[in-house]
């Protein structure tokens, strides 16, 4: 069964990044949280993410010029119905692991758990 991913792989990363600080926020979790997931995960600093986010750059872009961290192996579990391990798209499972390190910052996990460190 392909569902159709297409849309989300070229929308602008800016235009979810503010809702993935919304939501760690709104748990008492701060932006500079967030923006150190997003460097784990893509190996990203924040002059690239402020670069990424003023050119309107798109998820698929996003994840293609990432360095994507070794460890994301280790991010397991549920995540929009689908085990994130299990993903065969390998775009889809980037992104998915971005929304299950946010969903872990917004319920409270520590930075060194999320980090898996």
């Amino acid at each position: 069964m392909k569902s159709d991913n297409t849309r989300i792989y070229t929308m602008s990363f800016a235009g979810v990044y503010p809702h993935y600080i919304a939501k760690a926020e709104k748990k008492g979790r701060t932006k500079a949280e967030v923006d150190e997931i997003i460097f784990w995960l893509t190996g990203y600093d924040s002059e690239k993410l402020q670069n990424i986010i003023d050119n309107k750059v798109d998820f698929e872009t996003f994840f293609a010029e990432a360095d994507i961290n070794p460890n994301v192996t280790k991010i397991t579990g549920m995540i929009c119905g689908y085990r994130v391990e299990e993903m065969e798209d390998g775009l889809m499972q980037k992104i998915r692991y971005l929304d299950k390190l946010i969903d872990e910052l917004a319920k409270g996990k520590s930075m060194d758990k999320i980090l898996r460190k």
